[in-house]
């Protein structure tokens, strides 16, 4: 069974909102660069494209709260193709804070919110991974 992360190890922040100290370790988890952002200003430590949906998942969803629950079903379909990378994602929020950063503007269906969640519930991430 994997280690429980303390909730506060992870945080999700939207590309467009300015780096704290507190952030920890900054990753982007999106495929697309946010639009009129430039790099210094994203202040990141990682850009993990294989932690995003691809590009098929992201069209279909468009970020349409109605479409969610597909949404995380097919993205945690998509994440276990890629078990290496969330495990490796797992691994530095068990030691260290991490704030997981997107640029969707709607802040309770995205991709991050949903990393998130299957990386504070062990059993969760235990699905994805396979």
């Amino acid at each position: 069974m994997s280690k429980k992360i303390p909730a506060d190890h992870v945080r999700i922040k939207r590309a467009y909102e300015a780096p704290e100290p507190g952030d920890g370790v900054r990753i982007l988890i999106d495929r697309l660069w946010p639009r009129g952002v430039k790099k210094e200003a994203l202040a990141l430590d990682d850009w993990n494209k294989d932690l995003s949906p691809s590009t098929e998942l992201r069209q279909w969803f468009g970020h349409d709260p109605a479409l969610w629950d597909g949404f995380r079903t097919r993205y945690t379909q998509e994440l276990r193709t890629h078990a290496a990378a969330l495990a490796a994602l797992q691994n530095r929020a068990q030691h260290e804070v991490i704030t997981l950063v997107y640029s969707a503007h709607d802040e309770a269906h995205n991709n991050a919110v949903l990393v998130r969640e299957l990386l504070l519930d062990p059993r969760g991430l235990e699905a994805a991974l396979g």
